[in-house]
């Protein structure tokens, strides 16, 4: 039988060699292939891929869905739908003044100092904005999966779009699982079916009627929006990581994914940054109790993007990467100087008349 754990870690250090070539943001979870020869020619575009397939990035969430750490939360839960307009290449002093009217937004007393609160309240409305879009493009989804407009999807009308996404024949596909034919798929394909048939059907609310409505789809794509589906992603992201089997996560285990591949300085330098930054998560942030386990409760917790405890504790961290004069609080003058870290864009300048400017 295919090994889906040995499958993911293979593709992680395939995409981590693809990072050290290219330089790219560590972006792990890649699509499997399809080699079958019922594939159509005429495949559909990535746009109407992603219309049915579960993101493999969820938006405001510490971890991804294979249980790496989310690279750009804190610029996700800082920034929410403004993210996109703080790109690399941009005008530094439109950044800037981009930044000083969301330091404006944040300092919600008006004291020209933001605090944790303050922070927090910020962190669990970005959150909020990236529920809603989720929301809105739900609406869309749902609709390319449901054409005849019913408010209802079977698993075999959701596996025939999914099977034509990835380039198989749709007619062949659709007319094999109405016969209960065989369908001849290439064993990783046939893999991600296996994990996309357990998801939709967790996400399949009681009473169970094998049918997913738009909430369930909701669900089935985005399983932040559901406690029942977050603790069910939980259990996947464990079940990947738990080397022993006591469904428990120790710190060896956490790290233990591959890393880069590449025989080279900069592959080792990777390789240290990241094994650093998940270990000072496990035993700083996830494991609550510090008894060096990570249980499914606490990663759950962990997880939950609308903890309003996580919010807090994340707040406080964000504020100490750029508190400088170590009051507990952040000036403009420090969110500026640390633009990069909050937007992902570094300013130049960025002290340059900002009290005239504020």
């Amino acid at each position: 039988r295919f090994n889906r754990t040995a499958w993911r870690r293979h593709l992680l250090a395939v995409s981590m060699a693809l990072f050290c070539l290219l330089h790219n943001t560590m972006d792990v979870h890649a699509r499997p292939a399809n080699m079958s020869s019922l594939k159509d020619k005429n495949s559909p575009t990535s746009k109407e891929e992603n219309e049915i397939l579960p993101p493999d990035h969820l938006n405001g969430m510490k971890l991804e869905m294979d249980g790496h750490i989310n690279k750009g939360f804190h610029q996700e839960v800082f920034l929410g739908k403004e993210m996109e307009e703080f790109e690399e290449d941009s005008e530094p002093r439109r950044n800037r003044n981009k930044l000083i009217d969301i330091f404006r937004k944040v300092d919600f007393n008006k004291d020209k100092s933001v605090s944790a609160k303050e922070m927090q309240r910020w962190i669990v409305e970005k959150t909020e904005e990236h529920f809603q879009e989720a929301v809105r493009e739900n609406k869309m989804s749902f609709h390319a999966v449901d054409p005849d407009g019913d408010g209802h999807v079977t698993w075999d009308e959701y596996r025939v779009k999914f099977l034509a996404s990835k380039g198989f024949n749709k007619k062949e596909m659709a007319d094999k699982i109405k016969n209960s034919e065989e369908l001849k798929v290439d064993e990783e394909t046939q893999e991600v079916l296996e994990s996309l048939k357990d998801r939709w059907f967790q996400a399949d609310n009681p009473p169970a009627d094998q049918l997913l409505n738009e909430d369930e789809f909701l669900s089935f794509l985005h399983p932040e929006h559901s406690k029942g589906m977050l603790k069910y992603m939980v259990k996947e992201i464990v079940r990947d990581l738990d080397q022993d089997s006591d469904k428990k996560l120790t710190l060896s285990e956490f790290i233990s994914l591959p890393m880069g591949t590449v025989e080279n300085q900069q592959a080792q330098d990777i390789d240290d940054d990241w094994v650093r930054e998940r270990k000072k998560e496990f035993e700083e942030v996830i494991d609550g109790n510090h008894d060096g386990i990570v249980t499914m409760e606490e990663l759950q917790e962990y997880m939950d993007p609308m903890n309003e405890y996580n919010a807090l504790n994340e707040a406080k961290q964000m504020i100490a990467v750029a508190d400088e004069n170590q009051n507990h609080n952040l000036e403009l003058e420090e969110i500026l100087k640390y633009s990069e870290y909050f937007t992902g864009s570094k300013l130049m300048d960025y002290a340059r008349n900002v009290h005239e400017e504020f």
